[in-house]
């Protein structure tokens, strides 16, 4: 998990506080949107050169992270 803090900031003043890579305004959800489109970890570094394949398995660790933590409540 330390990787992932280091690599995931979420900052209010930042895409209204969505989890992005630091230093940048891409958001997680961009990075996963990409991937399940079907970019490869080497098109999405090619487009976006800010970003290290470090920053795309950061990105992939915290949505399986969020994910074990989410819970569905009955109405």
């Amino acid at each position: 998990m330390n990787g992932i803090t280091s690599c995931i900031k979420i900052d209010a003043d930042i895409r209204s506080g969505k989890p992005c890579i630091a230093g940048t305004r891409i958001t997680v959800g961009d990075i996963l949107q990409w991937l399940a489109s079907g970019m490869t970890f080497s098109e999405i570094l090619d487009d976006f050169p800010p970003l290290k394949e470090e920053h795309i398995r950061a990105a992939l660790a915290f949505a399986a992270n969020r994910e074990v933590y989410t819970k569905i409540v009955a109405a």
